[in-house]
């Protein structure tokens, strides 16, 4: 078994949830996204986050706005739609209820 996998499969689990957080509140674009997640040593390429922002404007929990920009091509900001903003309580139900679980099951070892 590849421990690497197994990371891989882990993080890709929690990348909608992680996405949704970081929209939360405020607008970013796709560069802002990813450079957030690589900030926490998500470790996701472009070719992976473009595909699920798409699927997730396209589930109704986002949307996106293009806006200029000073120093290139316009860029698409990405928002929460309310929506989104419910879907995103939820996951912070659910994670919280995850967390709890498995760190009661990984501290009784």
């Amino acid at each position: 078994m590849n421990v690497e996998n197994t990371k891989a499969q882990m993080r890709k689990g929690v990348l909608e949830y992680c996405i949704l957080s970081i929209l939360n509140g405020q607008d970013k674009y796709a560069s802002e996204i990813l450079s957030t997640l690589k900030d926490a040593k998500m470790l996701v390429v472009e070719g992976t986050i473009y595909p699920l922002l798409t699927r997730l404007k396209n589930a109704g929990l986002l949307n996106y706005r293009w806006e200029e920009s000073t120093s290139g091509p316009p860029r698409k900001y990405y928002t929460l739609t309310e929506t989104g903003k419910l879907f995103l309580k939820e996951l912070d139900t659910t994670w919280d209820e995850l967390r709890k679980a498995t760190n009661l099951v990984t501290q009784n070892k």
